[in-house]
């Protein structure tokens, strides 16, 4: 079964002071194309996320956001630097009295706003214990996301299927056409030679021409191709996935034997099919750029 590059997933788990919260997001591209945000506390185990996720996903443009959010009650305030405060104070009092100028009127407020005065409680490294866990989030959040893809992989399964029962149909449409085609290049040729007047031809050679003439017009090793490769399109998208690149190169043949007949109808009806045919196959392509 296929896989759409397209997907979304989203995986929360709840700490006993904050939720950790992890969402994963994925567009269509030929190759792997990465972004990790991370909460400052688990940016060490960025390489460890990028692998897994790399492994997991194979394809597309993914985008991985794991933040914190702090519960209530549990945010722990900036601290005041005491021994720093201290220092500026002792420091403001001798230049003052060196300088001989005013001591500030509001002590409070003039120290707060000097540099550092205020510290934030350092980052907690998580343990192994907790960064389980948050594995545990981040693998939910990706299995959620495949589940999307596929999801979307069945849409895209759906609409591609009916777009090759549509050239197989098309295919089949062009039986009817080939045997007249082949009376009316017979009746032209001998036509022509009978306006022709006072000149005799040697009709036993002018079937043998014929005949070598509409050997060259034969399409059925190209319709017995084309059956084939739309037959190994099919059983492609019902084995394993990750298999766009694949069912690309089978478009592409199939797009030249589609080629290949329109070059050898030579009737206006067949050339109308080979467009639809045409038709029909770029649509696929457009539909397989987004499998995974």
């Amino acid at each position: 079964m296929i896989q759409s590059m397209t997907g979304y997933g989203k995986a929360t788990t709840e700490l006993s002071d904050r939720q950790i919260h992890v969402e994963i997001r994925s567009l269509n591209s030929k190759a792997m194309d990465l972004s990790v945000r991370m909460a400052p506390a688990y940016r060490e185990k960025e390489i460890e996320v990028r692998n897994e996720v790399c492994r997991r996903l194979e394809h597309g443009k993914v985008d991985l956001s794991l933040w914190v959010e702090k519960k209530e009650n549990t945010e722990i305030a900036a601290r005041i630097n005491q021994t720093l405060l201290d220092s500026y104070y002792k420091q403001i009092v001798e230049f003052a009295e060196k300088l001989n100028v005013p001591l500030p009127a509001d002590w409070f407020s003039a120290l707060l706003r000097l540099p550092e005065i205020m510290t934030k409680p350092e980052v907690q490294e998580p343990d192994e214990d907790e960064w389980k866990i948050v594995g545990h989030t981040i693998a939910e959040a990706i299995d959620r996301l495949i589940e999307f893809r596929k999801q979307e992989g069945q849409a895209l399964e759906k609409k591609i299927c009916g777009n090759i029962a549509s050239i197989h149909n098309l295919l089949e449409a062009v039986a009817p056409f080939e045997k007249e085609r082949v009376e009316k290049v017979r009746e032209r040729i001998t036509d022509t030679l009978e306006k022709l007047i006072g000149v005799d031809y040697d009709k036993n050679r002018l079937e043998q021409e014929l005949i070598y003439y509409i050997e060259k017009l034969d399409i059925n090793e190209e319709k017995q191709r084309l059956a084939n490769h739309l037959d190994y399109f099919v059983k492609t998208m019902e084995g394993d996935s990750g298999q766009g690149k694949k069912l690309g190169f089978i478009a592409q043949e199939i797009g030249r034997e589609i080629n290949t007949l329109g070059s050898k109808s030579n009737h206006a009806e067949m050339q109308k099919i080979v467009v639809q045919m045409k038709d029909e196959l770029e649509q696929i392509k457009e539909q397989i750029l987004n499998v995974n």
